[in-house]
């Protein structure tokens, strides 16, 4: 039996993102696997006050099993009510990377606010029509939808490419007008995975194409993905306590902090959480090798991604104190 999301107590991301473009902010968008990832995100955006958009990709989605995670989404936002004493700040269950529109389907019959359609693997017309075939469906549930133009590079759970394409500007307003899409992920430099850039190469992004692009369809949601900074801090950590992850390097946060700024209003950030909860596991089993009790290392791991992703809130995305706009 479908159920809609209003029933679970989330929201869409329509007017999240008119108040995001409006404030110069954007909405940090994080992708959980489980629980201890799902309490250390409703904490830290309830404490800095923060909107927040919960992702699951379609990999998390077969780990965590979906009806486990409908449930999983209703408890967020009732831990966020009783941690917010009785006022949650404001929640959305998106389809990270859906690739099919039976994907997006399901997972809107289960309760998902947001989905994401990713044709950009199919030409730009099949794209074109991909997209807007999942959003007239999805804007019969008032369920709002994110398209993509361009590739990124890099893997993430079942999304990989060798090599960025760039989004050309000249497409985006015949695309978002032929799609009805309620915002556009975009190629401009970003990557997923903690191997963005080779040690030497600059770590910049093309803010020129996202002027460009901002120029074309101006106020409209702009979507980065593959955003996560890869604080060298917790790579020394991983290595120091036993971990290999040489030439890990990512997306400067002054970077994204500019990007925020403008009509950017949805940043997806996953392998910086992944590392802080890396980082703290692998401390705790280095140091204390006879502890066995999952608690005792999750918890750690749980209280570093806290602190990350209030960090992010704060001093990248600017979303922090908007919750109630």
């Amino acid at each position: 039996m479908a159920v809609s999301y209003k029933e679970l107590g989330l929201v869409n991301t329509r007017e999240l993102f008119k108040k995001a473009v409006k404030g110069g902010y954007a909405l940090p968008a994080y992708n959980f696997n489980n629980m201890e990832q799902l309490q250390a995100i409703v904490q830290a955006c309830t404490e800095s006050v923060s909107p927040v958009i919960l992702q699951v990709s379609s990999g998390a989605r077969k780990y965590a099993n979906q009806t486990l995670l409908r449930y999983l989404a209703q408890g967020a936002v009732e831990y966020a009510k009783e941690l917010g004493k009785g006022k949650n700040v404001p929640i959305t269950l998106h389809l990270d990377h859906g690739d099919t529109f039976e994907l997006c389907v399901s997972c809107i019959e289960t309760g998902f606010s947001s989905v994401m359609i990713d044709g950009s693997h199919h030409s730009y017309e099949e794209n074109a029509a991909l997209t807007k075939k999942v959003v007239e469906y999805a804007h019969q549930y008032d369920v709002t939808v994110e398209g993509e133009l361009g590739v990124l590079a890099g893997v993430e759970d079942d999304v990989s490419a060798t090599h960025h394409t760039y989004t050309e500007p000249s497409q985006v307003e015949d695309f978002v007008k032929k799609t009805g899409v309620d915002s556009l992920a975009i190629s401009i430099g970003t990557s997923h995975g903690a191997y963005k850039f080779k040690p030497g190469q600059k770590a910049e992004i093309r803010l020129d194409i996202l002027k460009e692009i901002e120029k074309r369809i101006p106020g409209f949601p702009i979507v980065l993905h593959g955003s996560s900074s890869v604080p060298q801090e917790l790579v020394k950590k991983i290595n120091s306590f036993g971990g290999k992850l040489d030439d890990a390097i990512g997306i400067s946060e002054d970077q994204l902090r500019l990007a925020a700024k403008s009509a950017v209003c949805k940043i997806n950030i996953d392998s910086d959480g992944r590392l802080a909860m890396t980082a703290a596991i692998r401390e705790v089993f280095a140091t204390q090798p006879g502890e066995f009790d999952p608690r005792k290392y999750l918890g750690p791991a749980r209280d570093a991604l806290k602190a990350l992703y209030k960090h992010k809130n704060d001093s990248v995305l600017g979303s922090s104190g908007h919750a109630f706009d």
